[in-house]
């Protein structure tokens, strides 16, 4: 018997009772599927979507407007690509001419757009000023007057070479300080010699008026186009060029074309020196 006791109580010692495991049951696929649901409803409330209640107040223009106008010109661009009711509320002219105007404190912005690409941009390179050329005038000696570079002015202009200047009426000139904008009115052109839509700033206040539409129609008319144009072959240029050779030298052709030819030889003595 005390074989069989001792049996006994040595097969309790070699299969001591097991302690239950301490880690949860894998959740089942009801539990799952609703946790996941409640973090996506979660997800909702803060997710700005047509699926909440928070999308129709975004769909609203008076609340859009009162957004919209805090925007600057970037955002404004992006806001437009987001859906229809953004994009009209956004491409608004008033609007887009605000948030244009306000980084520079403009006075006024006035002019039509042929692309709507322009406000998407409010740098400063977007501006200009315009300067009516006058006998004497030069590209050096206008940089030198506005404080910028003969570069930029070739640049803005599209010229390729300092005789451009005598083939246009004005010239675009740069912003070199920001500060010229403050409290002044800017119109929207496009200009055919450079080419850009740019918003020109006027120094005396008003528009220029361009040369062509004052110039007076008389009989002899035609014998001025005969001999612009028998100057223009002879110098080999434009008819700007000739035109405004012409106009220094009082309508004289001859004068007119010495004059070219003086200005000629001095650039190239430039150039050689």
């Amino acid at each position: 018997m005390g074989c069989c006791g001792d049996g006994d109580g040595g097969d309790d010692r070699e299969h001591p009772p097991q302690t239950p495991d301490p880690s949860p049951p894998p959740p089942s696929s009801d539990a799952a599927s609703s946790s996941s649901a409640s973090a996506s409803a979660a997800a909702d409330d803060s997710t700005i979507s047509p699926m909440n209640s928070h999308f129709s107040a975004l769909a609203c223009r008076d609340t859009l407007r009162l957004i919209f106008e805090k925007l600057p010109v970037p955002d404004l661009a992006r806001a437009s690509c987001v859906c229809r009711i953004w994009s009209s509320v956004a491409s608004d002219r008033d609007m887009v001419t605000r948030a244009f105007a306000a980084p520079w404190r403009l006075k006024e912005v006035v002019g039509v757009l042929s692309s709507g690409s322009f406000w998407r941009d409010n740098g400063v390179g977007k501006f200009a000023i315009s300067h009516r050329i006058k006998r004497g005038d030069s590209v050096a000696s206008l940089a030198v007057k506005y404080s910028v570079q003969v570069m930029d002015i070739k640049r803005l202009n599209n010229m390729m070479s300092d005789h451009g200047i005598y083939s246009r009426e004005r010239l675009l000139i740069p912003i070199s300080n920001p500060d010229i904008l403050i409290d002044s009115t800017c119109y929207i052109e496009r200009d055919n010699h450079a080419k850009r839509e740019v918003a020109v700033l006027y120094p005396e206040g008003v528009r220029d008026i361009e040369i062509s539409s004052l110039l007076k129609r008389t009989t002899s008319e035609q014998g001025k186009k005969r001999i612009l144009n028998s100057l223009r072959r002879s110098m080999q240029v434009d008819d700007g060029t000739a035109q405004y050779y012409l106009s220094i030298t009082d309508g004289d052709p001859r004068a007119a074309l010495s004059k070219f030819s003086e200005d000629l030889r001095w650039e190239r003595q430039v150039g050689l020196a």
